[in-house]
């Protein structure tokens, strides 16, 4: 029996194909364009499909009921249909792309021409579903199958049309496993620097999906290759070369590091944890020193990272959460290491902390690709599967309101005694209210006697 994945993909392709059927049955042309067809030519399974035709907007919003008209002026309608989207788009040729980006001038044209402006010939195949026929007029189904990124045309001028596309042939090609034909990384290494003419916005995303596992440490490389990473992230190009204890780090240097780590994480991280891991050795260069003995120091390097991981993903307008989620697994990385050394009210502490599973989950990664011995994870697992057995530990059993009702007013004692009640409570001295409000009596009135 199909699994909802194959049953949402299946109704997302019907939906396709009735979209194309509607529109050849009124008598216009219609193909399945880009992304999906690529896709179904790799055996893979895409996520949308695009529609190509000579229909005017107009045609389309008269024979559809549900529409959106996103980008109606360059011939693009949104079409709404059994809980799915469709992009359908005239048949178009563009000029003049005056700011990077958007074309000045857009006019309507046939299928072949509007296939010989796309940005990579894997992007430029036409298929009609209805003939089962596809139409290849930019040599893309040849480069599918030599797994090859290739821009259509000169890619000087394709990447200077849109300047994003350098960072989409370096996703692209960590995504299928291609490799970026050697004319068109030419073009990317010469024109790199111009990706900064790209917003921020627009950059992450695209980021965003270039570190995606489980091809993350892939576009790490393509990026360096490129060297598109010295310019989006020219604090993670530091990283290479910078040395590392050997007896702690046998992988080399922090960028091999942060590589090995990329390449452990599975399809469900999170984008918090993926920027941590990222982001986790980050003030190593600026902290980096030899002792007297010769041997390497990074002192401090988890504080100063956290100042560059923040910088970094403000530079890249990430949202404010997501930022104090990676700043605080950069800040805390090298506490958890000594876990079988803390106090248990100090280690549930740790476990309370709002984002501690993607804490730990980036100790277990840092500690594999490295060291390779899991055995603080795992007393640290054990720990945290003991404490929340123990439901009673996760809130304090008194509060501030508490001491004031015994006559306590705000002041240097209020905070302290909140502490060692809540700390006792931790260390399991203190299992119930009651006894809890005993102890702080006792205390209040150890304070009235002085």
């Amino acid at each position: 029996m199909p699994d909802s994945t194959n049953l949402q993909f299946m109704s997302l392709r019907n939906g396709a194909l009735s979209l194309v059927k509607r529109l050849t049955d009124a008598g216009f042309e219609a193909f399945l364009v880009g992304g999906s067809v690529r896709d179904e030519q790799l055996g893979l399974m895409p996520k949308d499909y695009d529609i190509a035709t000579d229909a005017k907007p107009e045609d389309i919003e008269q024979l559809f009921s549900k529409t959106i008209p996103v980008g109606k002026q360059f011939g693009v309608i949104i079409v709404l249909d059994l809980g799915h989207e469709y992009q359908i788009a005239t048949f178009r040729a563009e000029a003049d792309y005056a700011d990077g980006r958007h074309p000045n001038e857009v006019r309507f044209a046939d299928a072949r021409e509007d296939a010989l402006r796309r940005d990579f010939t894997i992007n430029g195949l036409f298929y009609d579903p209805i003939s089962e026929t596809l139409h290849d007029w930019v040599g893309g189904n040849n480069d599918i199958k030599s797994k090859c990124i290739r821009t259509i045309g000169n890619p000087v001028e394709r990447f200077c049309e849109d300047r994003l596309r350098m960072l989409r042939a370096v996703r692209l090609a960590a995504q299928l496993g291609f490799e970026i034909e050697s004319e068109t990384l030419m073009a990317i290494r010469e024109n790199c620097e111009l990706i900064l003419d790209v917003s921020a916005e627009r950059i992450r995303d695209e980021l965003l999906k270039i570190f995606q596992p489980p091809y993350a440490d892939r576009g790490l490389d393509l990026l360096h290759e490129s060297g598109l990473l010295t310019e989006v992230l020219p604090e993670l190009k530091e990283l290479i070369g910078c040395e590392q204890p050997s007896e702690y780090h046998p992988e080399g240097d922090v960028f091999s590091h942060v590589r090995l780590m990329l390449s452990k994480l599975t399809v469900t991280a999170s984008t918090e944890l993926i920027w941590s891991v990222l982001m986790h050795d980050i003030g190593k260069p600026a902290t980096f020193s030899r002792d007297g003995n010769g041997k390497i120091r990074f002192f401090s390097h988890e504080k100063k990272g956290e100042d560059i991981a923040r910088r970094i993903m403000r530079r890249l307008r990430f949202p404010k959460n997501s930022i104090d989620v990676v700043a605080t697994c950069v800040r805390y990385h090298m506490q958890l290491k000594d876990a079988k050394n803390m106090r248990i009210a100090t280690l549930r502490k740790l476990f309370l902390r709002p984002y501690f599973m993607t804490e730990l989950e980036l100790h277990r990664i840092d500690c594999l690709c490295s060291s390779g011995r899991l055995d603080n994870f795992i007393y640290l697992q054990n720990q945290l599967e003991a404490f929340d057995m123990k439901p009673e530990l996760k809130e304090s059993y008194i509060n501030g309101d508490d001491l004031i009702s015994l006559g306590q007013l705000p002041g240097s004692d209020f905070g302290r005694l909140l502490k060692q009640a809540r700390d006792r409570q931790l260390e399991g001295e203190i299992t119930s209210r009651t006894q809890a409000l005993d102890w702080l009596k006792d205390q209040v009135e150890e304070i009235d006697k002085k």
